[in-house]
C-alpha cells in the first residue's frame, strides 16, 4: 500500500490529536497532579503542598540550614486566576517558618507551587 502526502498528513494529524487528548485525561484527577520539583534557594530545605482542608491554599514550610538569614515566600500558579505570592518570611540560621498563599475561587485551583528567594 502506497501512502500519499495527504494520507501521511492525516495520519500524523490523527496521531497528534490522540496524543493531545491523552494528556488532559492523565492530569485531570486531583490525585494525579504532581508539582514540579522547584529549585529551593540555597541553605533552605522546604516542603510544599496544598492545605488539607482547602485545595486553593498552598504553603511552603522551610528550615534555614545555612549560616546567614534567609528570606523566602511561596508562589502559586493559579490557573485561570492571577498567580499569587505568600508573605515574605525571614529565617535566622536553624529557624523554621511557613509562607502561605490563596488562589482565587474563580480560578482552576493550584497548578504549581514554588519557593522564591
Amino acid at each position: 500500500m502506497k501512502l500519499t502526502a495527504t494520507g501521511m498528513k492525516a495520519t500524523a494529524a490523527a496521531t497528534v490529536m490522540v496524543a493531545a487528548l491523552a494528556v488532559p485525561a492523565a492530569t485531570s484527577s486531583p490525585t494525579a497532579i504532581a508539582y514540579a520539583a522547584a529549585a529551593v534557594p540555597p541553605g533552605l530545605s522546604c516542603d510544599t503542598g496544598k492545605h488539607a482542608n482547602d485545595e486553593y491554599t498552598g504553603y511552603a514550610l522551610c528550615r534555614n540550614n545555612g549560616g546567614a538569614p534567609q528570606t523566602f515566600w511561596v508562589h502559586l500558579v493559579c490557573g485561570w486566576a492571577p498567580d499569587v505570592d505568600g508573605e515574605h518570611v525571614t529565617l535566622n540560621p536553624g529557624q523554621s517558618g511557613q509562607s502561605t498563599a490563596h488562589c482565587g475561587r474563580l480560578g482552576t485551583g493550584i497548578g504549581e507551587i514554588s519557593v522564591q528567594p
